[in-house]
């Protein structure tokens, strides 16, 4: 048989997708629907005390305008309920008649046109009691400050996290004695970072269908990461049993984590649910970029030291991360950060505070690499000064600190079995032209392009977390039905795995052909749907389901072949796998064993600068990527390509701007993202196969490690080219030709 898995294979959604065949929510339509249209906030704090809907009550057409007193439960959030459904005055949940940031939601106009539901939305009129608007999260640390949810109760975010005030979340690290460790070290390296939000910008912006089924439950079509979360907030927001909420993903257009948090699924659920008609939704790019999170800005303040030989002695580190409004995944994400900002390199003595804080400015929440990029770039530029302070070659210092299985982390724990953070640098280094002599790693020489056209070349090693954290217990279920007589004519694969564009589906056939012994034509997939996958398959993010989805099939798979060799006809299994067990952050420590499995990546990365416009010109990214086992080699090499094509966005262009809350860039004609002609000239993509003792077939995630790097390699290029560093993303010509 030829194998399934270490072979490219077709896209499983491909010709639907490039015939235009693919439904997206956008492109769902049912008989006697209706429309609906959201009333956002505008102003980043205020007190609601009254809705005016007279005006838009007479507009023709229009069915129900639903308010917060129509929530049944008018709560929700991924990790602790802290944002209304609806702000306003009537629920009976304290402080949901407050609206934190602009793009707080505050009434529902259904109609029976799209047109008319917009012209009676902004017809509405809400009397608003302006609050103080707290923007900077130093100022929302400081006594006396503006308290964005004084009814908050924080064991409710994390039992052991000492939250007060517009505290979110705190992470602390306390691993030896950094303030002894100062007095040894012969080179010291302080600075100040800083890393800005990030607009997700996935092709298709939030919309959703909801109706009531013949079961009567509450369905609701949608984008989205996590079936099975939707359907939980869901039904807690409308207080029915969660069996009576359906939830379907059809065709997904993007995701990079911006849809772990809910966005349109419980007011389309509530508006279905009253009115038992159908009821669409679709967002503008603007409502887009003003109604979903962002990434973390964060600001960083640290200090290394080593020895003139180059072994690090101590690292601290300080951190302050603006949350916006809500909690989102606030505390999960900084829990990366802080493992993160150190980078991965054993280091005797390390100090870390982290704080997540609430201010009026959008939230922010999962981004691709969570929470890793930023720390990562606080952590590589650290290691680039200070291999600069040695006169010393950035590979070479990485070589003699990187961590290797059985070295303890900041945590105190070695990272699980595998570890390849040497190999991905050495294959990286080699491939981009630093040669290893018997004096050490050299780094290569690139000839200027003219007296105003400098080259440079810069270095980076990152890691990061494959599936989730901190003792969450880590499941991923799955069902399959083999079918036919003599022969297995058809296997059914049932699993919840949302499919957002990164190929997960696709690979998830590959590998329960591979375990099924069977061609992969034979197989196919039911995903995405709580009634069809009961079990939960957990969230598309985290860099887990390759992971978690191939242990899960596996499993149903053996179960599945055994019972078919007993002859039993249909043959169904179910089978649910449990990830190793994680520990959370000792509170007053941090030490613990935080994560059952790493990914592991290194960058290079060619620029050429021009001194007198300040444009950057990528000429080469090199990205050795350590998969475990590729199972698709194709979609891996197109995983990287796409990393490395968002982190230069991050990383160059693009430039959210906010003030007093306002949001100034929320189009894309003023958010500039990548072109054809900002992306990398060359991307060479270095597949490193070094096998997760834990995974399937040895496969690791990978889908987040190539965004990680590539800002901290970038600035250091630069840097190559100018003589100066930039502690301050992205690198706009303004900013890199002020210095």
């Amino acid at each position: 048989m030829t194998h399934a898995i270490g072979q490219p294979s077709t896209r499983v959604d491909a010709r639907a997708k490039v015939t235009g065949e693919a439904q997206y929510p956008a492109d769902l339509s049912m008989e006697n629907a209706l429309h609906a249209k959201i009333l956002f906030a505008g102003r980043p704090h205020a007190r609601v005390r009254q809705i005016d809907t007279i005006e838009a009550e007479k507009v023709p057409g229009v069915v129900a305008i639903f308010t917060a007193q129509d929530v049944p439960v008018n709560e929700y959030g991924l990790q602790t309920p802290d944002q209304p459904v609806l702000c306003g005055p009537g629920s009976s949940k304290p402080g949901t008649d407050v609206v934190r940031f602009v793009g707080d939601q505050v009434a529902v106009l259904v109609a029976e046109t799209e047109k008319a539901a917009a012209r009676a939305r902004d017809l509405i009129h809400v009397d608003y009691e302006d609050l103080p608007v707290v923007t900077d999260p130093f100022e929302a640390l400081q006594p006396g400050a503006p308290q964005l949810h004084p009814h908050r109760r924080p064991s409710e975010i994390h039992p052991e996290l000492r939250t007060e005030g517009n505290l979110i979340c705190h992470h602390q690290i306390r691993k030896g004695d950094p303030e002894a460790a100062w007095a040894e070290a012969d080179v010291l390296v302080e600075s100040e970072y800083h890393t800005p939000a990030q607009e997700h910008a996935y092709l298709q912006p939030e919309a959703g269908l909801a109706y009531v089924d013949e079961e009567d439950r509450v369905t609701v079509l949608v984008a989205g990461q996590w079936t099975w979360e939707d359907q939980r907030q869901i039904a807690h927001a409308l207080d029915i049993p969660p069996e009576q909420v359906r939830v379907i993903y059809p065709a997904i257009g993007g995701a990079f984590g911006g849809r772990e948090d809910m966005s349109v699924q419980i007011v389309l659920a509530l508006a279905a649910w009253k009115l038992r008609r159908p009821v669409k939704m679709v967002w503008s790019r603007e409502e887009s970029i003003l109604g979903h999170c962002k990434r973390h800005p964060m600001w960083f303040r640290c200090k290394l030291g080593a020895t003139r030989e180059g072994k690090l002695l101590a690292a601290e580190v300080e951190v302050v991360a603006d949350g916006g409004a809500y909690c989102y995944t606030s505390n999960k994400v900084l829990g990366n950060t802080t493992l993160t900002c150190t980078g991965p390199y054993e280091i005797p003595h390390v100090r870390v505070d982290v704080d997540g804080v609430y201010t009026n400015n959008v939230p922010s929440g999962a981004f691709r690499g969570f929470g890793a990029p930023q720390g990562i770039f606080a952590a590589e530029m650290q290691m680039n000064k200070l291999a600069q302070a040695l006169d010393m070659d950035p590979v070479e210092l990485r070589i003699k600190n990187l961590l290797r299985d059985e070295t303890p982390t900041s945590t105190g724990t070695p990272l699980p079995g595998g570890v390849s953070l040497v190999e991905v640098t050495e294959q990286c280094a080699r491939a981009a032209g630093w040669e290893k002599t018997s004096t050490g790693w050299r780094r290569p020489e690139l000839a200027d392009e003219s007296a105003e056209i400098k080259s440079g070349v810069g270095f980076a090693v990152a890691f990061k977390n494959v599936g989730f954290s901190f003792g969450y217990q880590e499941t991923c279920w799955a069902r399959i039905e083999l079918r036919g007589e003599g022969e297995i004519e058809e296997a059914l694969v049932y699993i919840g795995s949302a499919e957002v564009g990164q190929g997960a589906h696709t690979v998830i056939r590959q590998m329960a052909a591979e375990a099924l012994h069977l061609p992969q034509d034979v197989v196919r997939l039911i995903p995405s749907d709580t009634t069809t996958s009961p079990g939960s398959s957990g969230s598309v993010s985290a860099s887990r389901m390759t992971f978690m989805a191939g242990n899960a099939v596996r499993g149903a798979a053996e179960k599945a072949l055994q019972r078919w060799q007993d002859e039993e006809r249909p043959a169904i299994t179910e089978y649910t796998y449990l990830a190793p067990e994680t520990t959370p952050f000792d509170p007053e420590t941090g030490q613990g064993a935080p994560n059952f499995a790493y990914g592991y990546v290194a960058q290079a990365v060619e620029v050429a600068v021009d001194t007198a416009t300040g444009q950057l010109a990528i000429k080469r990214v090199v990205c050795a990527d350590d998969v475990g086992q590729a199972i698709n080699p194709q979609l891996v090499e197109g995983q990287i390509e796409g990393g490395v094509a968002q982190a230069v966005g991050w990383a160059t262009c693009e430039n959210f701007i906010t003030s007093g809350g306002y949001v100034l860039t929320p189009h894309l004609s003023t958010y500039l993202i990548p072109t054809i002609t900002d992306v990398p000239e060359q991307i060479q993509s270095i597949i490193v196969e070094h096998p997760d003792p834990r995974g399937p077939w040895g496969a690791r995630g990978m889908g987040e490690m190539p965004f990680i790097p590539l800002a901290p390699a970038l600035v250091a290029a630069v840097q190559d080219a100018t003589g100066t560093w930039y502690e301050e993303l992205p690198l706009t010509p303004e900013r890199v030709i002020g210095g």
